[in-house]
C-alpha cells in the first residue's frame, strides 16, 4: 500500500469539501421566498453540495460542508443573524444526514429518493420541534421582542415553518435526483478510488 496515495486521497477529499462548502455558501445567498408563506422563510439550494459530499464520502462529510457553509456565511455577513445561521445548519444536517445514510445502505437511485422523502419529513418535524423549544425563543431574545406565547409559537410553526421545510425538501429533492442520475457514474468512480486508496 502506497502511503502517499492515502495522503493524496485525503488532500483531495479536503479540497472537495472546501470547494463544496464555498459553493454551498454562494447558493445560500441566492434565496427566494415561497408564495403564501412568510417572506422571512426563504428557499435556497445550498443543501445540494452538502448532499453530493455526503453521498460521495460519508454523511459526516455533508455535516462538514454544512458547517463550512454557515461559518463562511457568518464571516461574510458579519454575524448579523447568528440564530438564522444556527437554524440553517440544523435544517441542513437534518436533511442531508438521513438521505445519505439511506443511500449508503442500499446504493441505488430508489434508495436516494426514499432517503430524500424521509429527510424532508425529518427536517420538517425536527425543525418544528427545534423552533418551538430553541430557535423562536432565541430569536425573541436576540431581537429584543417579548417572549412568544405557546399559541403564537404553534401558529408560527404550523402556518409557516412546518409547510416551508416540507416544501423545501421536495424542491431540493426534485432538483437533486436528476442531477444525481447524471453524476452517478462519476460518484461511483470516485467512491471506488477513495476506498482503494484508503
Amino acid at each position: 500500500m502506497n502511503p502517499y496515495a492515502g495522503q493524496s486521497s485525503k488532500l483531495l477529499k479536503l479540497i472537495i469539501l472546501a470547494l463544496m462548502g464555498s459553493i454551498s455558501m454562494v447558493l445560500m445567498l441566492l434565496n427566494f421566498p415561497l408564495p403564501m408563506l412568510p417572506q422571512y422563510l426563504k428557499v435556497d439550494f445550498s443543501e445540494i453540495p452538502a448532499l453530493i459530499a455526503a453521498i460521495l464520502f460519508t454523511p459526516l462529510a455533508g455535516v462538514i460542508v454544512e458547517g463550512l457553509k454557515n461559518a463562511l456565511y457568518l464571516i461574510y455577513t458579519g454575524a448579523a443573524d447568528p440564530v438564522g445561521v444556527m437554524a440553517n445548519f440544523a435544517a441542513g444536517v437534518l436533511f442531508v444526514v438521513p438521505a445519505a445514510m439511506v443511500y449508503h445502505k442500499f446504493k441505488s437511485t430508489k434508495s436516494l429518493v426514499s432517503g430524500i422523502v424521509a429527510s424532508s419529513i425529518i427536517m420538517a418535524a425536527g425543525m418544528s420541534v427545534l423552533n418551538y423549544f430553541l430557535i423562536l425563543p432565541a430569536y425573541s431574545w436576540f431581537m429584543g421582542w417579548e417572549t412568544m406565547s405557546s399559541n403564537v409559537k404553534w401558529i408560527t410553526i404550523l402556518a409557516g415553518i412546518l409547510p416551508f421545510n416540507a416544501i423545501k425538501g421536495i424542491i431540493i429533492g426534485a432538483l437533486f435526483v436528476p442531477l444525481f442520475i447524471k453524476l452517478k457514474p462519476w460518484i461511483e468512480q470516485k467512491s471506488v478510488r477513495s476506498s482503494k486508496a484508503a
